[in-house]
């Protein structure tokens, strides 16, 4: 599923192909992704205007345009990639954006579990956002300590748990608890101001690792580049890691650096 790091490659994406240009057309290839908006009323709010500069906001990417914006979420398999006009469609590109002449933004998925919304003004932008949490990046420290200490589910599923935190997935969870040294399964309220703090520098250290990266990387020295081993073993200690679900997620962790919480 793309998370943080993934959504700001797309918006990567969609400021070096589609910033300052005009959409000289929109095409709707599959209406099944469009969400309150139907493909004529997306065509003719969006030809003739360019986009500007994007934002994203946890997993969702704000496509401005001085007017409407359109506002993208990618779900499970979601991704944006930019093309030629003349280049022949692949089987999962849903909606083609057409920009300059010259380049094609294509909103490609597979499962369609999510999609695109049209947002008429700021007003329709915050509404579409209402319950995210403070986004993964921008979060400061104080905030982040206060939300884990409030609230009394498992870490992993706070820190996944997009009202509270906006941004991260699996694997991203994972990974900082793994370098955090706390077991996913601890209490969130129960851990100590060094743990939140702890927790915080390796969140924010991660994601800027992550975010260079375009993904969460399977690197040899990260968690994320044994957890799918047939037989997975720490990187940091050589111990077998353990698998296991926490609020029906997949769940990846070393009983030996990782310690027994609550």
């Amino acid at each position: 599923m793309p998370e943080l790091p993934d959504v700001e490659g797309f918006r990567k994406v969609l400021e070096s192909c589609a910033k300052g240009r005009v959409i000289r057309r929109v095409d709707v290839r599959d209406a099944g992704v469009l969400h309150g908006v139907s493909a004529r009323r997306l065509r003719d709010a969006l030809e003739g205007r360019r986009f500007t500069e994007p934002e994203r906001h946890g997993k969702w990417l704000l496509a401005h345009t001085g007017g409407p914006t359109l506002v993208l979420h990618f779900g499970m398999t979601g991704q944006l990639v930019c093309g030629h006009p003349d280049d022949a469609p692949e089987a999962h590109d849903r909606v083609l954006f057409t920009v300059g002449g010259d380049r094609q933004l294509r909103y490609r998925d597979q499962r369609k579990l999510q999609g695109l919304w049209l947002a008429d003004d700021d007003s329709d932008v915050v509404r579409l956002l209402d319950g995210q949490g403070p986004d993964a990046m921008a979060v400061d420290r104080a905030e982040f300590e206060d939300a884990l200490s409030t609230h009394r589910g498992r870490v992993k599923t706070v820190l996944t748990d997009q009202s509270v935190l906006a941004g991260l997935g699996n694997l991203l969870a994972d990974e900082i608890l793994w370098r955090a040294g706390l077991r996913p399964t601890d209490r969130a309220s129960d851990l100590t101001e060094a743990e939140r703090r702890r927790l915080y520098a390796h969140m924010r250290r991660t994601l800027r690792s992550a975010v260079t990266a375009g993904c969460v990387p399977p690197r040899d020295s990260w968690l994320t580049g044994h957890r799918d081993d047939p037989d997975p073993t720490c990187p940091r200690c050589g111990d077998s890691l353990r698998r296991s679900r926490v609020a029906g997620r997949g769940t990846v962790w070393c009983p030996r650096c990782q310690k027994d919480g609550s």
